[in-house]
C-alpha cells in the first residue's frame, strides 16, 4: 500500500488548474494571432466577430448540457471526455484557410471547452470543504489568467520561430498529454489509495451526509429555487466581460494603441497575471476573513462590492488616456477586479454537490448566450467607432450582478437543499 500524500487536495486543484490554463491558452490562440491571421487571410474585422459568435453559439447550448453530462459523467470522466475533445479541435484550426473553416473549427472548439468549468466546480466540491471551496475555486479559476497570460508569449514565439499554425499544434498535444496524467491521478477521495483518513475527514467533516450522492436533480426543481436564478443571472452580466478580456483586449492593443504581435507577446501577457493574483486573492481574501470571524456571506459580498465600484473606474480611465502604458494599467486594474468577483464560485457556496454542476452549466449557458450577441455589438462597434462606447456600457455590469445577487441569494455558504 502506497502512503498518503499530505495535502492531497492541494495537488487536485493544481491539477484542475493546469486543465483551465490549457483551455484558455487554446481559446485564447486565436485572440493573440487575430492581427496575423486577419492580414493573411484578409479576414475583416466583423468576419472575425463571426469567428468568435461561432464559439459563443456551441459553448453557449453545450455549457448548459455539459453540466448535466458532468453531474452524470462524474468529474473523472468528464474530464477525460473533453479536454480530449477541445485538444482535437484546437489542432484542427491549424488547417483552417477561409473565415468559414476558422467558424467550424471554432464551434467545435466551443461545443468541447465549457465542460471545463461545472466539472471543476464539482472537482472542488468533491474535494474540498465549505470554507475552503472559494480559495479552491479561486486556484482552479486562475487557470483562465494563467493561461491567457502563457498564451502571448508562447502563442508569439510558436508563431514568429515556426508559423502562426504550430501555436495551435502545440496548444493540442499538452492537452493530450494532461489527459494522460489525470487519468493516473483522479479518483474521488472516498477511492482515492493516497488520501490520508485525516484528510477525508477534514473534506467530509462539515458534510459527511453528502459523502454518497444521487447523480443529479430534475431541472424544474433547480431553476424553480431563486438561489440558482442568483447564480444565473451573476453570470448574464459577468461573463461578457470574461468574453471582452478574452477576445478582445489584444485586438484593442493593437487597433488603438499601436501594439504589433511582437510587441503583444512582450506586454500582452501583463493584465492576465494580474487576473491570476485577482482570481487567487477573490478566494483568499474572503478565506483569512472567515478564519478570522467573519461569515462567509459577509466576506464574500465585500469582495464583490469592491470589485464592482472600482472596475467602471478603471474602465473609463482606459477611454482617457492614449499611452499604451497606462492602457496596460488600467486594462489591469479591470481585469484584477473582474477576477476578484470570483462569480463562478457562487453555485459550490449555495448548493450541494449532485447540482453543483448542472447549476454551473446553466449559468454558463446565459452567460455565454449574452456574451456571443455581445461579440456582434463589439465588432459592429468597434469597425464604425472604437472601443470606447463598449468599455462605458460594459463598466455598469459588474454593479447590477451584485444587486442582483444581494437579493437572490441573501445568505452564501448556506446549502440550498434541492431533493433528486
Amino acid at each position: 500500500m502506497k502512503a498518503p500524500i499530505k495535502g492531497l487536495r492541494w495537488y487536485i486543484v493544481g491539477m484542475l488548474c493546469l486543465a483551465t490554463s490549457l483551455n484558455y491558452l487554446d481559446r485564447q490562440t486565436l485572440s493573440v494571432l487575430a492581427g496575423t491571421i486577419k492580414e493573411q487571410l484578409h479576414i475583416s474585422t466583423m468576419q472575425y466577430s463571426y469567428i468568435t459568435s461561432s464559439f459563443l453559439i456551441s459553448y453557449t447550448i453545450m455549457y448548459a448540457v455539459s453540466g448535466r453530462v458532468v453531474d452524470w459523467l462524474g468529474s473523472r470522466k468528464s474530464f477525460m471526455v473533453f479536454v480530449s475533445g477541445w485538444s482535437i479541435a484546437n489542432v484542427l484550426h491549424a488547417f483552417a484557410r477561409t473565415t468559414l473553416q476558422f467558424s467550424f473549427f471554432r464551434f467545435l472548439l466551443g461545443a468541447t471547452e465549457p465542460a471545463n468549468f461545472p466539472a471543476g466546480i464539482k472537482a472542488v466540491t468533491e474535494w474540498f470543504p465549505m470554507r475552503e471551496r472559494a480559495l479552491a475555486v479561486g486556484i482552479f479559476n486562475s487557470g483562465t489568467a494563467i493561461g491567457s497570460t502563457l498564451a502571448a508569449p508562447i502563442v508569439a514565439w510558436c508563431a514568429l520561430t515556426w508559423d502562426w499554425r504550430s501555436a495551435f499544434v502545440v496548444g493540442g498535444v499538452l492537452g493530450g498529454i494532461w489527459v494522460i496524467a489525470w487519468a493516473f491521478v483522479y479518483q474521488i477521495p472516498r477511492n482515492h489509495p493516497r488520501i490520508s483518513p485525516e484528510e477525508l475527514k477534514l473534506i467530509e467533516g462539515d458534510d459527511a451526509s453528502q459523502a454518497v450522492q444521487p447523480k443529479s436533480a430534475p431541472i424544474l426543481s433547480i431553476l424553480s429555487t431563486r438561489e440558482a436564478w442568483g447564480c444565473i443571472l451573476a453570470r448574464f452580466f459577468t461573463d461578457p466581460l470574461s468574453y471582452l478580456f478574452i477576445f478582445w483586449i489584444p485586438l484593442f492593443l493593437q487597433q488603438e494603441r499601436g501594439f504589433d504581435l511582437k510587441a503583444i507577446g512582450m506586454y500582452g501577457w501583463i493584465p492576465y497575471v494580474v487576473m491570476t493574483i485577482g482570481n487567487i486573492l477573490g478566494g483568499a481574501i474572503p478565506n483569512y476573513l472567515v478564519r478570522h470571524g467573519w461569515t462567509l456571506n459577509r466576506a464574500r459580498k465585500t469582495m464583490m462590492l469592491i470589485a464592482s465600484i472600482l472596475m467602471p473606474t478603471s474602465f473609463i480611465l482606459i477611454t482617457r488616456v492614449h499611452s499604451p502604458a497606462w492602457a496596460i494599467v488600467f486594462i489591469s486594474v479591470a481585469m484584477f477586479c473582474h477576477a476578484l468577483w470570483a462569480n463562478i464560485t457562487l453555485p459550490a457556496e449555495v448548493f450541494e454537490k449532485h447540482v453543483v454542476g448542472s447549476v454551473t452549466g446553466f449559468g454558463g449557458a446565459v452567460g455565454s448566450l449574452v456574451s456571443a450577441a455581445s461579440m456582434l455589438l463589439i465588432g459592429q462597434t468597434v469597425a464604425v467607432k472604437s472601443f470606447t462606447p463598449i468599455f462605458i456600457i460594459y463598466s455598469a455590469l459588474p454593479i447590477t450582478a451584485f444587486i442582483l445577487v444581494c437579493i437572490l441569494i441573501k445568505e452564501l455558504g448556506h446549502i440550498r437543499k434541492i431533493p433528486a
